[in-house]
């Protein structure tokens, strides 16, 4: 049903108003437009047009205040401050601005309102791990740790991501590893792995060993190749044993089979049963080798699952000495290393063969097997190897030598599987 005004001037008094309505509407958004344009250009100049223009919109001012805040040209505290004010007497709950008027009374020395201002931006936004997190930051460079720590506890344990940060600004002031555990970070698998790297890349193993035994204490879901960066980082540093340890609490951690290798053997998986590579106490395969693909073959096996196939394309006179694996190993101490391997046409006078390197302190050794070429079936390779003294660390490498003959471009297939490192009993000791 539709209303008809009763006569012509009331039909032109809504006419009018409709007018007016839509004359203010458009002049509203023309000043909203022209406003949004001023402060997109991030000029003092603009942010003041901006405030000019809408000053009842709290984000002009708070622009304005970053400007005098921020800029290199002409920063003015003073101005900013009184920026931020104007923008929270509009916007009282607004966290942001809180937290920034919060960072120059701090810059100007005015702790009290500097922690007022922190306060206010929790009061405004209770649950926001940015508040908690600088709030806590300002807390540590005032020495005032127990508040801090509780600060940056709600920080992280509303985003775990922040947990090595977190540790590292934390250890500067308080290096205490438990009372952080303790108070700051939560029981968070990737929370303590972050941190552990974060330790391992400033060479602080003793702490990381300790966050990595509070790890091993909450039993989380792991997969084993997360422990390969920090048992990497511990055998370049010669901590082969606690690397070893670490791989045993990783294997423990992930279910993974312990009992796929030759008893006695102290080389893991070396019939290549896992799938996992990639460092540590895995094998390390390299990121390109001309000439040569390796790959796990399921269909040719000396037992169990898989062998490690390598093919030679026979454009190339490989060089290959990066598909290892780390081994702890005791001193003096004689050991014999096997392997099975079968070719297939293997070509040249340079076949595969096993090599050991073995290192004290900056110095090593190496020594090699005999070499399998030509089409053998499985045959047992094997060769003895006495540790020397202090030697605690070696690695064995599956490698092929280049050829010094004119035809050494090597073509053909070669198998290793069920790769071991055994102690020698019937060896007689070392004097």
């Amino acid at each position: 049903m539709l209303l008809r005004p009763p006569n012509v001037p009331a039909r032109l008094a809504i006419a009018l108003l409709a007018l007016a309505l839509a004359a203010t509407l458009a002049y509203s958004s023309i000043r909203n437009a022209r406003a949004a344009h001023q402060a997109s250009l991030g000029t003092r100049s603009g942010y003041e047009a901006a405030a000019r223009l809408e000053p009842g919109n709290p984000e002009n001012w708070y622009l304005l205040g970053r400007y005098w805040q921020y800029t290199l040209d002409e920063p003015d505290a003073r101005r900013a401050i009184q920026n931020y004010r104007h923008s929270l007497s509009v916007n009282p709950r607004s966290a942001n601005a809180w937290l920034e008027l919060a960072a120059v009374y701090e810059s100007e020395g005015d702790l009290p309102n500097a922690r007022d201002a922190f306060l206010q931006a929790e009061r405004a936004y209770p649950a926001s791990a940015a508040v908690s997190w600088r709030f806590g930051n300002f807390l540590l460079r005032q020495d005032d740790i127990p508040q801090a720590f509780a600060e940056i506890r709600r920080a992280v344990y509303a985003d775990p991501r922040r947990s090595a940060e977190a540790f590292s600004r934390c250890w500067r002031v308080a290096p205490e590893v438990h009372a952080i555990l303790d108070t700051v970070l939560p029981p968070d698998r990737d929370g303590y792995l972050a941190v552990i790297r974060e330790l391992g890349v400033n060479d602080q193993f003793s702490a990381a060993l300790t966050v990595w035994h509070r790890l091993v204490a909450i039993h989380p879901p792991f997969e084993l190749p997360d422990a390969i960066p920090f048992a990497d980082r511990l055998i370049e540093r010669r901590q082969i044993g606690d690397a070893r340890r670490v791989w045993e609490d990783a294997l423990r951690l992930s279910n993974t089979p312990q009992d796929l290798d030759l008893p006695d053997s102290v080389l893991w998986d070396g019939g290549f049963e896992t799938g996992v590579t990639g460092g540590a106490f895995a094998w390390r395969f390299p990121t390109s080798s001309g000439g040569v693909r390796s790959a796990f073959d399921a269909r040719q096996k000396h037992s169990g699952k898989h062998s490690l196939r390598l093919s030679f394309d026979g454009r190339h006179n490989v060089n290959l000495d990066g598909i290892c694996t780390n081994v702890e190993v005791r001193p003096d101490t004689s050991y014999r290393l096997s392997a099975w391997l079968r070719t297939q046409t293997l070509t040249t006078d340079e076949g595969v063969r096993l090599r050991i390197y073995w290192y004290v302190d900056s110095h090593g050794g190496t020594v090699e097997s005999s070499d399998v070429g030509g089409t053998r079936p499985w045959t047992l390779l094997e060769m003895p190897w006495t540790s020397g003294n202090d030697v605690r660390y070696a690695r064995v490498c599956v490698v092929r030598k280049p050829s010094a003959k004119f035809d050494s471009q090597i073509q053909g297939t070669a198998w290793i599987d069920d790769v071991a490192l055994v102690p020698d009993v019937s060896a007689s000791p070392r004097p």
